[in-house]
């Protein structure tokens, strides 16, 4: 349990996410504002962001943010990417230097496109080895982390308040359709700047308030599958699990906050469709091992769209307003009102509720 002074914080970490659905872009700072009311959520050792849409000039390469700890690391690396890429281009991503952010690592970004003749070789489509390649990395390159890794989508984090997260990477100078924010108070994990969310792979991106119970079970579970948790924090595992369930396994978004947050046995035994209570019964016993227990609330973000999801007993706060084309989600309303002060329609998701939304075809 962590206290600020004598006072207990039950509920800390912060986050926050806004899209727009006609697809129109947003600077990154619209997000970031939307932090500071919600301050004492946080505790200076995390805060980050993820952009949807931020990189159009590179739409179709992959975009490698990553950490390295010096330069001879991010040399070897770079050797070891050109065995299987094509490094479209290679650069340090853009910073301020900011009194209240230090002691940070080299951080790089390469858009890359995995060349043809490795994926016929190994017979795995490009999605498949990015995100192998990216567990390959984390997992056995020393001081070097890959802490993003869609196309045309970024995530920004450091240890730090997320406010000054969002001034430290120049968010300002970033349009995109879609941002999620969160800002960190870690309770049973390091806090460092490959632990700060969002963790993200491909261009999944998940942000997280609670705890997770249930996380060896889950780990243990999704590393079968070739997954590594490699980052020390338990939301980790959560972002690996939503990929596989859904571009693995193929499942829809609603039948994957149907695992990780599945309705109690009594629940689904009272639902009067009989469909719809034989599809909740097969997720339960096809996935035990995926069921998140423990409190939080969640918001994934993807290519086209966002996911807001709270545990099933809703023990962690969410509120949801929309104004216009957007759509916005925050723990909190007041984070919500900076970014919209005449937001309507604001309601808190009942718990296991996925609350999806998506930006129009083709407008992104």
């Amino acid at each position: 349990m962590e206290t600020e002074g004598q006072v207990r914080i039950p509920s800390g970490c912060a986050i926050a996410a806004v899209i727009s659905k006609a697809g129109r872009g947003m600077p990154g700072s619209i997000v970031s504002e939307a932090m500071r009311p919600m301050h004492e959520r946080s505790n200076g050792l995390g805060g980050g962001f993820a952009g949807y849409g931020i990189y159009p000039a590179y739409r179709d390469f992959y975009a490698l943010h990553m950490f390295f700890d010096c330069r001879d690391t991010r040399k070897s690396c770079e050797a070891f990417l050109k065995e299987s890429f094509e490094l479209v281009q290679s650069e340090l991503i853009p910073t301020r230097r900011i009194p209240s952010i230090t002691g940070e690592p080299i951080i790089w970004r390469y858009f890359v496109a995995p060349l043809p003749s490795v994926l016929k070789s190994l017979q795995l489509d490009e999605k498949e080895f990015v995100a192998r390649t990216v567990m390959r990395i984390n997992a056995e390159i020393p001081g070097a982390f890959v802490f993003s890794s869609g196309k045309n989508m970024g995530a920004f984090k450091a240890v730090g308040y997320p406010e000054d997260v969002g001034e430290f990477y120049r968010l300002e100078e970033y349009s995109g359709y879609a941002w999620t924010a969160h800002g960190r108070y870690p309770t049973n994990t390091p806090g460092w700047w490959g632990g700060a969310h969002p963790f993200t792979l491909l261009d999944w991106s998940v942000v997280h308030n609670g705890e997770i119970s249930s996380y060896d079970a889950n780990r243990r579970y999704i590393e079968m599958f070739g997954y590594k948790c490699t980052l020390q924090t338990d939301t980790e595992v959560i972002t690996y699990m939503m990929d596989y369930l859904l571009r693995v396994q193929g499942l829809t978004l609603e039948e994957a906050a149907g695992v990780i947050a599945a309705p109690f046995w009594s629940t689904i035994g009272r639902k009067a469709d009989a469909a719809d209570r034989e599809k909740h019964l097969c997720l339960r016993k096809m996935f035990p091992s995926l069921l998140v227990t423990g409190p939080f609330s969640i918001v994934l973000g993807f290519t086209g769209g966002l996911m807001a999801l709270n545990d099933r007993l809703k023990l962690r706060s969410m509120v949801v307003g929309e104004k216009d084309d957007r759509v916005f989600v925050a723990s909190e309303e007041a984070a919500v009102r900076v970014m919209e002060p005449e937001a309507e329609n604001l309601w808190a998701p009942s718990g296991g509720e996925p609350v999806i939304v998506r930006v129009k075809e083709g407008a992104y």
